[in-house]
């Protein structure tokens, strides 16, 4: 069968960072005040009082210390708590597209290809900016890509069910190579108002070029040696917001229309999935977990990370082994885990072995074993 490679991965970084600090001071703003609005209601007992939210809490529960978002003034304004950016005529870039395409440079410059070698482009996200046309088919234009593109989500495990379906474009011979784009801009789902999950989230975009191994001219290699993916329904990650809430007036606004979950029961259920599918996938492919040098994991949380990485290694995981970013880019859904990759690949030797891991909404996992050639 027909050998793929990872040739090319690009990073766009929105322009500005949000800390903690910052956050938090937003945050109890609106609480006071909300407070203080609803005092005689919270006294007698019909409303809650908003607890004040803090760094060290934020750093604690997440290991998130700042994340980057497209617009901070709005998110920062505690009678908006949301980003302030205007929409853009029908005829204009949109911003989804914009920021895959600056992504998508950087991927194909690393890759060595132009947007002639492309014959494939997936968009794989959490939230597409639209229903139609495809994003993908956006960028697909705005980049002169010849082919065809479509759109996919599966949470945050899009990055890694993209490159599984890439692969399989390749080797079917339907592409040459594939353009994969995970544009999260993920301050638009959340709430911002939740002091359980006000903190979570940032804004990214990540780009991945995979194509036939005999083919490739990169000098950033990373043949893909298994994927594995698997799906599990829960309602404990969720995000009710769709073209069918105006059927319902009472629904419309209302805050299961944005990111919510049932935060531990998603820890007790998805570490174990993830730490069981990653040694599956090594097992797989014929190798051994001491076989691996480095574990790209799905950026969400710290203790979730941890976790996993000491149940795969029988031993906390050394930083080098499972490298952390989401202290500064907070959790980018698909693009988490591409983003560490990206980041954190060009350090080791020729032969190295990988796994690229998600997990997330669905439940979703996926995993991605790779070797550096």
């Amino acid at each position: 069968m027909k050998q793929v490679v990872i040739s090319g991965t690009g990073l766009f970084t929105p322009p500005n960072s949000i800390s903690n600090d910052e956050l938090v001071a937003c945050f109890n703003a609106y609480a006071e005040q909300f407070n203080a609005e609803h005092a005689d209601a919270i006294a007698a007992g019909t409303v809650t009082a908003l607890e004040a939210s803090s760094s060290a809490f934020i750093e604690k529960a997440s290991g998130i210390k700042s994340r980057y978002v497209m617009e901070k003034d709005g998110i920062l304004d505690p009678k908006r708590m949301v980003p302030h950016i205007a929409e853009r005529a029908n005829d204009e870039l949109s911003l989804q597209a914009e920021i895959c395409v600056a992504a998508a440079r950087q991927a194909l410059d690393r890759a060595g290809r132009s947007a002639a070698d492309i014959d494939m482009v997936l968009v794989a996200c959490s939230n597409m900016q639209r229903a139609y046309p495809a994003m993908a088919v956006e960028v697909q234009q705005a980049l002169g890509i010849d082919g065809y593109g479509f759109d996919m989500n599966v949470a945050c495990s899009s990055a890694t069910f993209g490159i599984q379906t890439a692969v399989a474009a390749v080797q079917s011979g339907q592409a040459r190579a594939v353009l994969v784009l995970n544009p999260e801009i993920t301050s638009g789902h959340l709430d911002w108002r939740d002091r359980d999950s006000h903190f979570i989230f940032g804004d990214a975009c990540t780009a991945i070029v995979l194509e036939a191994k005999e083919a490739a001219v990169s000098t950033h290699q990373w043949e893909i040696i298994d994927t594995k993916l698997k799906t599990s329904f829960s309602n404990n990650i969720r995000n009710n917001f769709g073209f069918m809430n105006r059927f319902d007036d009472n629904g419309i606004g209302q805050p299961d229309k944005l990111f919510k979950q049932q935060g531990r029961k998603v820890f007790k259920d998805v570490c174990p999935m993830a730490a069981a599918m990653i040694k599956d996938s090594i097992a797989r492919a014929g190798l051994q977990v001491e076989q691996v040098s480095r574990f790209w994991l799905h950026q969400a949380n710290l203790s979730m990370n941890q976790l996993i990485s000491r149940t795969i290694l029988g031993r906390d995981a050394e930083p080098h082994e499972a490298p952390v970013i989401l202290d500064t880019y907070a959790n980018t859904s698909s693009a988490g885990s591409i983003i560490a990759f990206h980041k954190h690949q060009d350090d080791l030797a020729t032969g190295s072995l990988g796994v690229i891991c998600s997990f997330g909404a669905g439940y979703s996992i996926g995993a991605v074993v790779v070797r550096k050639l």
